[in-house]
C-alpha cells in the first residue's frame, strides 16, 4: 500500500518530541556518569543507565501514538506487530564520549515504511540542534534547509570516519583505507558518533563520511539526511543495502564515488 507522503509530518512530529524528551534526561546526567551506571555490552562496547531511560522515553511517546507501529532500537528486543512502519531508535549515539565527558552525542530516530526510510530526526541536545528530514521533502537544521558539500573532490574537504571496533580483525584493510583517504583528503576526522558524521555531512560540514560495521540505528536517520540534502549514500559494494551490511559510504556525488573506488579497491583484495 502506497504511503501518503501528507502523513509524514506527523511522525515527524512525535519523533522530534519523543528526542526532546529524551535530551532533557542526557542534559541533566552529562558530567554525572559514575562506573555504577555503566555496563559492557561488548567488548569495549558500552551502554549507561542513562542510555537506558532515554529508550524507554522515546518507545513509550512514540506507542502512545501508534501502538501497533514496530520498533527496532539498540537497548532492547525488538518489538514486531507485522506492521509496515518501523521505528529505529538510538536512544543515545556516542555513548562513550557520553561516558568520559565529551560533549558529541545524539538521539538518532528514524521511521522506515515498508522498508523505506522516510523520516529522521537527529537530536543534539548541548547545543538544542535539530536535524531531519522526510522523504521527498528535503533536509533540515532547525527548520533552515540543509545542503551538502559543494564540493565534488576529496581535495577540498574533510572526511569523517568511526574505528572498527568491534571488528577488529579488519584493521589492517581499515587503515589502508584511511591511508589512501588521508592522502586525497584536507583532513579526517572521528567524533565518535556516526549520526552526527552523517548529519554533519548532510549539513556540508563533511564532504564524506565512511565506516564498518554499524548497527541500522547508528545510521538510518543520517543516511536519509544526507540524501534528502542531495548526497549519495551505498555500502562497500556501491549498493543501498547499507542498513544491512552496516558498510556505509556517504557524501556528494564525486566525493562519494571517489572514496567508493578507494575502499573497493582495498576491500576486494
Amino acid at each position: 500500500m502506497p504511503v501518503d507522503i501528507n502523513d509524514l509530518p506527523k511522525y515527524l512530529d512525535v519523533a522530534r518530541e519523543a528526542a526532546l524528551k529524551a535530551g532533557v534526561v542526557l542534559k541533566e546526567n552529562f558530567g554525572k556518569i559514575c562506573t555504577s551506571m555503566i555496563n559492557e555490552k561488548a567488548k569495549n562496547d558500552y551502554v549507561t543507565i542513562v542510555d537506558k531511560k532515554s529508550e524507554d522515553i522515546i518507545k513509550d511517546h512514540i506507542k502512545s501514538h501508534f501502538r501497533n507501529h514496530d520498533i527496532m532500537a539498540e537497548e532492547s528486543p525488538a518489538e514486531r506487530h507485522s506492521s509496515r512502519f518501523l521505528w529505529i531508535i538510538d536512544p543515545l549515539d556516542g555513548t562513550m564520549n557520553y561516558i568520559h565527558g565529551l560533549p558529541s552525542f545524539a538521539v538518532s530516530i528514524a521511521l522506515a515504511i515498508e522498508g523505506n526510510l522516510a523520516m529522521g530526526i537527529i537530536y543534539e541536545p548541548l547545543r538544542d540542534t535539530i536535524y531531519s528530514a522526510m522523504r521527498g521533502h528535503g533536509s533540515f537544521k532547525n527548520d533552515k534547509r540543509i545542503h551538502v558539500s559543494s564540493s565534488e573532490t576529496l581535495s577540498t574537504v574533510l572526511i569523517a570516519t568511526g574505528f572498527p571496533f568491534r571488528i577488529k580483525e579488519i584493521i589492517d584493510s581499515y587503515l589502508q583505507v584511511f591511508k589512501d583517504l588521508f592522502m586525497r583528503a584536507t583532513g579526517i576526522r572521528r567524533g565518535g558518533s556516526a549520526c552526527l558524521d552523517l548529519a554533519y555531512t548532510a549539513e556540508g560540514i563533511f564532504g564524506g563520511f565512511f565506516e564498518c560495521a554499524l548497527s541500522p540505528w547508528d545510521m538510518a536517520a543520517g543516511a536519509l539526511l544526507v540524501e534528502e540534502a542531495g548526497g549519495v549514500v551505498t555500502d562497500f559494494e556501491g549498493k543501498n543495502q547499507y542498513l544491512k551490511t552496516g558498510n556505509i559510504i556517504a557524501g556528494t556525488k564525486g566525493i562519494q564515488h571517489e572514496m567508493l573506488k578507494i575502499i573497493q579497491a582495498t576491500f576486494r583484495n
